[in-house]
């Protein structure tokens, strides 16, 4: 059962504990209507306080009727209900629609969240979507961070990010909607191959299921399981081997340590000023090592979002130019 599923993974991750205030991301859609009506299931067994949250992109004409369709699932459930709206088209000409979405919805769930002090945000992904996630990375270029996918429990700005449904697949999600008679608001575009994850979805993943590995969702969620533990050990490792100073790199100490080291001590450094790894490429961590053995003291090499990293003769700092 997808109840039994549920608990396993929130038991095994520790995703909830007794008396945790939870904000769940509420699209309209079949994952988080699914992830609600779960939650909400387990609420006397684990003590959860729910809370909904739910931001309009006004992308669709109609889309006004998903925050109406969950608004009402709130009353009907007796579950609070924050909703807002943006208009994502008029600040999308500044950079990616997908990824300024995600970014306006985050922003939304992390102010929410703050205002009903709630320490833990509950979204909807699923199995498949760890799967899709996985494959469209390998396809773009990635390294272990990348490959370990959509992890089931991480804190972002101080908050906990939760994903109780990652190991459930979407065709049981469908079915247990079906069962219960929940009809869930559809996003019909994402049935249409405009984005790069529609394609992944309806078009590869059917044929690789079908020509080469029928298990082919499975091969790759566990692959990024095992891929994440792999990551958080050696990111735990490069985070004490570099502990030292913020925006810099001490490189009597870089040099000595393993090639996946120093790329992590990269990584983490340039997250510290950018807030985030987006858009950084192999290409980009090549350049810095480049900067660092090769290139004299006093060169800079310029990173995505308008980060540097100049060599200087002891250190090597990342600062915004």
């Amino acid at each position: 059962m997808i109840i039994e599923r549920v608990k396993d993974t929130v038991r095994r991750y520790r995703l909830l504990i007794s008396n945790d205030k939870v904000l769940l991301g509420v699209s309209g859609g079949p994952d988080s209507v699914t992830l609600l009506y779960l939650l909400n299931s387990l609420k006397k067994e684990f003590k959860l306080k729910l809370h909904i949250a739910h931001l309009d992109h006004r992308l669709r004409k109609d889309s006004y009727q998903d925050r109406e369709f969950v608004e009402h699932l709130g009353r009907k459930l007796n579950i609070p209900v924050t909703s807002s709206q943006i208009n994502i088209k008029e600040i999308s000409k500044r950079g990616s629609l997908e990824e300024i979405a995600r970014n306006a919805r985050l922003a939304f769930f992390f102010k929410v969240a703050k205002d009903i002090k709630a320490k833990k945000i509950a979204l909807g992904h699923n199995l498949d979507d760890q799967a899709e996630t996985v494959l469209m990375r390998i396809l773009r270029g990635t390294g272990l961070y990348g490959l370990a996918g959509i992890l089931p429990k991480r804190n972002i700005a101080g908050f906990w990010i939760i994903r109780p449904l990652i190991e459930v697949r979407r065709k049981d999600i469908e079915a247990f909607l079906k069962r219960k008679n929940i009809r869930p608001r559809i996003d019909a575009s994402n049935l249409e191959d405009i984005y790069f994850r529609n394609k992944i979805r309806n078009r590869l993943m059917p044929l690789l299921a079908k020509d080469y590995n029928k298990n082919i969702k499975e091969v790759l969620c566990n692959m990024a399981q095992g891929v994440g533990y792999d990551y958080d050990y050696l990111s735990r490792a490069a985070q004490r081997a570099m502990k030292q100073l913020k925006y810099k790199i001490n490189l009597k100490k870089f040099v000595h340590l393993h090639p996946a080291m120093q790329r992590l001590a990269i990584r983490f450094n340039i997250a510290k000023v950018k807030g985030d790894t987006r858009r950084l490429t192999f290409q980009h961590i090549k350049e810095v090592e480049d900067l660092i053995f090769n290139r004299p003291v006093n060169s800079v090499v310029d990173l995505p979002k308008g980060v540097s990293a100049v060599k200087k003769k002891h250190s090597l700092i990342f600062y915004h130019r």
